[in-house]
């Protein structure tokens, strides 16, 4: 299945005071003299050291499953990890690749860390991590991206899904909520165990499709003068061609494509399969909203392909 969507991800906030902060107090008491004069009399300070409350968010950053084939390596799913305690936190990490109730279990490669934090696998500079050596600290608020790295078996069938989870623990300690760690705290004070236990985990999911796609695309050039030259004036025709190949169906298939900078699209000239789309977002398959040009292909078998032509005028 491929389709296209936006992942929006709430922001989790960290709770409350940073731990180790003083909260000082200072009560006082004020009267009138024999004299006529107000006296005032301070109490002794009070200093109470905010707990660290141990918390932890883990949320998949794919916007749905990931698409797969038998045998294929460097099969990547994505999670953010965020520590939404108050304090300074080090976070071990786990894979599970044998979650039950799914169809098959990947084999993990290998866990790693977004080094230079642009939410993009990149091989040789991201930092493979290797539990307790280079485990994520984290600030309040701050955090990370992490990738899981599996291989899929020969065998898995068109169709079937693997739930893959990432569990993040506090390293000071994880337990029912509420739970101390006397002394343990960020600034002295002790570590209380927040509403996640001190844990999270999401999952994300691998789904085989032995359907693959090719999308080719081609161009051809009108000018005012009856040739060919791309001049301002001239008429440029695309040609998108998605060709499915293997076996299997490629399902919700949509083609988006925008509409390049220094040129003005042609209104209606959207077609799919040779026949006219309009650009309302109405019952046919076509649409433009101002900035690009789609098409719901819908569902295609492997061996079929399916054509889409649009145009725009070169300003």
């Amino acid at each position: 299945m491929i389709t296209l969507s936006i992942l929006t991800i709430l922001p989790v906030h960290a709770a409350g005071t940073i731990a180790g902060t003083n909260i000082e107090n200072t009560a006082q008491a004020s009267y009138i003299g024999p004299s006529g004069n107000l006296i005032q009399i301070p109490s002794n300070t009070v200093t109470i050291i905010v707990d660290e409350l141990l918390d932890v968010n883990v949320v998949t950053s794919d916007p749905g499953d990931v698409i797969t084939a038998p045998s294929a390596i460097d099969q990547i799913l994505t999670f953010q990890v965020t520590n939404t305690g108050n304090g300074q936190e080090s976070f071990r990490l786990t894979a599970d690749t044998a979650v039950g109730g799914d169809d098959f279990d990947p084999t993990l490669q290998r866990i790693v860390i977004d080094t230079n934090g642009n939410g993009a696998y990149d091989a040789g500079i991201d930092t493979i991590y290797i539990a307790g050596t280079n485990d994520p600290d984290l600030a309040p608020d701050e955090s990370i991206t992490v990738f899981i790295i599996t291989t899929i078996p020969d065998d898995p069938i068109d169709g079937a899904r693997s739930e893959v989870s990432l569990i993040a623990e506090a390293n000071t300690g994880t337990a029912t909520p509420g739970t101390s760690f006397d002394g343990l705290g960020q600034g002295g004070g002790d570590a209380v165990v927040g509403s996640t236990g001190a844990d999270d985990n999401d999952s994300g999911f691998l789904a085989v499709s032995l359907a693959q796609i090719s999308l080719v695309k081609t161009a051809t050039v009108a000018d005012p003068f009856g040739g060919d030259r791309a001049v301002p004036g001239s008429v440029i025709t695309y040609n998108l061609v998605a060709s499915i190949s293997g076996s299997g169906t490629l399902s919700d298939l949509v083609i988006t494509d925008p509409i390049p900078i220094s040129t003005t699209y042609v209104p209606s000239s959207i077609t799919f399969e040779t026949v006219a789309m309009t650009d309302a977002n109405d019952s046919d398959a076509g649409g433009f909203d101002g900035s690009a040009i789609s098409v719901n292909i819908g569902d295609v078998a492997a061996g079929e392909t399916r054509t889409v032509t649009f145009e725009v005028t070169i300003q």
